[in-house]
């Protein structure tokens, strides 16, 4: 997932947000 970040800033981002928003509704 950190690539994906790192080569998407932008999409990245918003994906890395809604990655941590969901892991933190499940947790």
């Amino acid at each position: 997932m950190r690539l994906g970040i790192v080569g998407l800033p932008n999409v990245g981002k918003s994906t890395l947000f809604n990655a941590l928003t969901s892991a933190g509704a499940l947790v």
